[in-house]
């Protein structure tokens, strides 16, 4: 959804009414997590996908619906039946739709979202999707302000905004459950955290070909060199910021500064052992995602061992990924930030990285907190014949 919101915004401004479909459970192989989101605007302008095209349609049809009589509709969709515009998932999955209408009167406060998430604030929207008709669509939006918004009882409210501080400190978007005078309702915490960060250090092509590809995986990219000569921002046009610094100075002030976390990506690429391996000292004990060099085998093993001479351990050596990257047999620039970008993504996924191709587990990692009731994640997945439904308001 983070990448819809200047469309829905946009639109929003205009008075112009937006549905909004949004993914809120998954089961087995669906095709897209909790949280992604089409939105349906003026002239039937689409923006996004719920499931990578094969029951977009329906749902296309069922936006319609709630864009002309504003009610909300919590629908489902599985394998093998056939829906009224074409078949259902083909994956083997199931998912589960909230589909609402936004517009000025039902998200009064979408500017103050937009505008906390395009400045790097943590913002969370919590929505009733399932439940008694009444509740559907209620809102809870924690952010920079405070919390906005209600769901009804203050004990409730307390709660989901709990919800949403601790799925916004995980950086994830789920559905949490409540019981409200005996009736359960779900409630859809969408987490917008500040992106994380990735740093290359060393202005080189290949930072340049890694600043691309890390900005489009949704990453705040920063490129470091102490030479200015090289580190600026018309040679790295992707960075979202270019810094004059020694690597390693910029990076303990920032540690210091609480500004590198879990989710970092750190990628040492400057080939010069006088920035490298000061950086790499700093680099080493700190909790980040990720921390890459480049170089060939023979350039590591002189890298490792001059570190073992100046004290650093066999722990923290091991968390290195050098030379960074999965073996693709990666030539150019280009090719080799895929490489990288490849490996950071599998090592966030705890994945191995080999051919999908070769393998028999799953495709996509597990997803906490579907939201779906039914069958195991192994039963959907081998399920031939499942059925879809559209639900009224209210059910669960």
């Amino acid at each position: 959804m983070r990448d819809h919101l200047v469309d829905l915004l946009t639109w929003w401004e205009a008075g112009a009414p937006v549905a909004v479909a949004t993914v809120t459970g998954t089961r087995g192989s669906s095709p897209r997590p909790v949280g992604t989101a089409m939105l349906v605007g003026p002239g039937g302008t689409v923006v996004g996908s719920v499931s990578g095209g094969c029951v977009e349609a329906a749902v296309y049809a069922e936006a319609e619906e709630v864009l002309a009589t504003g009610l909300p509709r919590a629908l489902r969709y599985s394998a093998g039946t056939e829906t009224a515009t074409g078949v259902g998932l083909t994956c083997g999955g199931a998912i589960d739709v909230f589909v609402e209408r936004i517009d000025r009167d039902t998200f009064p406060r979408l500017p103050e979202v937009v505008a906390a998430v395009h400045a790097g604030e943590a913002v969370a929207v919590s929505t009733c999707v399932a439940g008694p008709a009444a509740w559907l669509g209620r809102r809870v939006l924690v952010g920079p302000w405070g919390r906005h918004g209600s769901l009804g009882p203050a004990w409730l409210d307390e709660a989901v905004a709990r919800d949403a501080r601790d799925l916004l400190a995980e950086a994830r978007t789920e559905v949490r459950h409540h019981t409200v005078d005996g009736a359960e309702i779900a409630v859809l915490v969408a987490a917008y955290p500040p992106p994380p960060r990735m740093i290359v250090f060393g202005a080189t092509d290949h930072a340049a070909a890694v600043a691309r590809v890390g900005a489009l995986l949704g990453y705040r990219v920063t490129v470091c060199d102490a030479r200015p000569a090289f580190a600026t921002r018309r040679r790295f046009p992707d960075a979202h910021e270019v810094v004059v610094d020694w690597p390693h100075r910029y990076l303990a002030a920032e540690a210091r500064a609480g500004r590198v976390d879990g989710r970092t990506v750190l990628l040492a690429m400057t080939h010069d052992p006088k920035f490298e391996l000061p950086l790499l000292r700093v680099a080493l004990p700190l909790p980040v995602a990720y921390l890459g060099a480049l170089g060939s085998r023979r350039a590591h093993a002189d890298r490792v061992a001059q570190l073992r001479a100046a004290g650093v351990g066999e722990q923290a050596l091991a968390r290195l990924a050098a030379p960074a990257g999965l073996d693709l047999g990666a030539a150019t620039p280009a090719e080799t930030a895929v490489s990288i970008a490849a490996e950071v993504i599998a090592v966030r996924n705890g994945r191995p990285g080999g051919r999908l191709t070769d393998g028999t587990g799953r495709i996509h990692p597990p997803r906490p907190s579907s939201g779906l009731d039914g069958p195991s994640d192994e039963d959907a997945d081998r399920a031939d014949v499942c059925r879809s439904t559209a639900m009224a308001p209210g059910a669960s």
